[in-house]
């Protein structure tokens, strides 16, 4: 049900943006009518392939190749969208310049056509940029550390469709590369049936780090069951913090790294989390907490660093902007108050369509230095 739910509001609003597009953009192009008529064709296409996409999302049998096509029309409507936005303000512009009518008409058949082969340019980008993961090197002061760590962060990798046993096993070479002290996982790994989830999961019993990898769950895990998805994670060499801390480094030297569940459980009435017993026996050491949405911040007290995910960054542009009307922060380090700091991962993997735009897929390079 609650996914019948999604599916009519997010369909309801692709269909309203794809009207927009044709009335707003599309139907004031200096093209023939018939150039605009195959537009709007391939805009009705592209939105059925929008509703082909949401009865394919989580079906297993579908190849990737389907997959791949099915998944493109959210972020064509999305760039689009932006494109619109975009000639609207430039042909206002253009409206008030005081040129004659024959310059005025020449630089309006020129806006039409480089906007069309922008918005394809951008959309082409924008699947490139998805499947190019960036390392971001990040150097974060915390009091009373003692000696240097280093913190590979992963987030929102979304395990499910494109995102595979081939997706993570190079995501896997590249983070070994980094040679990290930890690894730690931020929420929504795996976005689809545990059973169909597993050959890719498998590819993370090959990370490697000094103390040990670390998980904890996100939103899209309590979609998919929360527990099931815990216990097999957790024959991954890897370690699920529920609530809890371990303590990382040297005797006298290191910090506590804890974690705790995300917020979704508040609304299912499970895997809550809890903050208090996430930090139990931390006391005199630096603290540093998993805590997968942004928003936790809120209910953060000493701490000195929280890693977050869930926002992608905004994942395609202007949606950011969204993203800042539920969440403190997008993206980057940001001091929260005097005592903690808060560094969001912009993911991993990306959600929907194959695209990324404004915002890269992020491996997080963390260095924690004595401050």
């Amino acid at each position: 049900m609650r996914f019948l739910i999604f599916a009519t509001i997010f369909f309801t609003v692709m269909t309203l943006l794809t009207l927009l597009i044709s009335r707003r953009f599309v139907r004031k192009l200096h093209f023939s009518k018939r150039t605009k008529l195959f537009i709007n064709i391939f805009l009705a296409i592209n939105l059925l392939g929008v509703a082909g996409y949401m009865f394919v999302r989580y079906n297993p049998t579908i190849p990737n190749w389907a997959y791949f096509l099915l998944s493109i029309p959210i972020g064509v409507i999305f760039v689009l969208f932006v494109a619109t936005i975009f000639y609207e303000l430039s042909s206002r512009i253009l409206n008030v310049i005081p040129i004659n009518e024959k310059r005025r008409t020449f630089f309006k058949k020129t806006l039409d056509i480089s906007s069309i082969a922008v918005a394809g340019s951008i959309n082409a980008k924008a699947m490139y940029n998805a499947r190019h993961i960036e390392i971001e090197d990040v150097d974060i002061k915390i009091r009373n550390l003692k000696q240097s760590y280093s913190i590979v962060q992963l987030s929102d990798i979304h395990i499910g469709g494109l995102i595979d046993k081939n997706f993570i096993s190079d995501l896997v070479d590249q983070v070994n590369t980094l040679n990290p002290d930890i690894v730690v996982i931020t929420g929504d790994m795996v976005d689809t049936k545990l059973e169909y989830a597993k050959e890719a999961l498998d590819e993370l019993k090959n990370l490697k780090s000094k103390y040990g990898n670390y998980f904890i769950v996100g939103n899209h895990e309590y979609f998919h069951g929360v527990t099931s998805i815990i216990d097999y994670v957790n024959t991954l060499n890897i370690k699920t913090l529920e609530n809890e801390n371990v303590y990382i480094g040297e005797e006298g030297e290191g910090f506590f790294l804890a974690g705790v569940y995300d917020v979704m459980g508040y609304r299912v009435e499970s895997y809550k989390p809890d903050l208090y017993k996430a930090l139990i026996g931390t006391d005199e050491y630096p603290i540093v907490l998993l805590a997968h949405q942004p928003k936790f911040i809120e209910e953060v007290k000493d701490v000195d660093l929280v890693l977050s995910g869930h926002t992608h960054g905004g994942q395609i542009v202007p949606f950011n902007l969204l993203v800042k009307l539920a969440q403190p922060y997008v993206k980057g380090l940001h001091q929260h108050d005097e005592n903690t700091q808060i560094y969001i991962n912009k993911g991993t993997g990306f959600w929907g369509p194959p695209m990324r735009l404004g915002a890269s897929s992020e491996i997080t390079n963390i260095t924690l230095t004595p401050m």
